[in-house]
């Protein structure tokens, strides 16, 4: 595992990232890899992210599978007391 030193970190930064490992009961270390696991992504995930944007965009450029347009929600409450 790789090994990651960082100076010159702001005060107020390193005041919250205590107060945080504090409140989950983790060490300063612990609490910044599970914040940088949290919001960096990996080669992996991106390519996860991508996979799925192709997919809503293929589905975003589908026909609908049933005949439209609906009718709005007051023409079918109307309908319905008419019953």
């Amino acid at each position: 595992m790789a090994t990651l030193y960082v100076e010159n970190f702001p005060d107020d930064v390193y005041d919250a990232l205590r107060k945080r490992a504090k409140k989950n009961r983790t060490s300063i270390a612990a609490e910044v890899t599970a914040v940088l696991k949290e919001t960096v992504p990996t080669a992996e995930e991106l390519k996860r992210r991508q996979e799925f944007f192709e997919f809503v965009k293929k589905m975003q450029k589908r026909k609908p599978l049933g005949p439209g347009p609906f009718p709005s929600a007051e023409e079918m409450v109307r309908e319905d007391r008419e019953r």
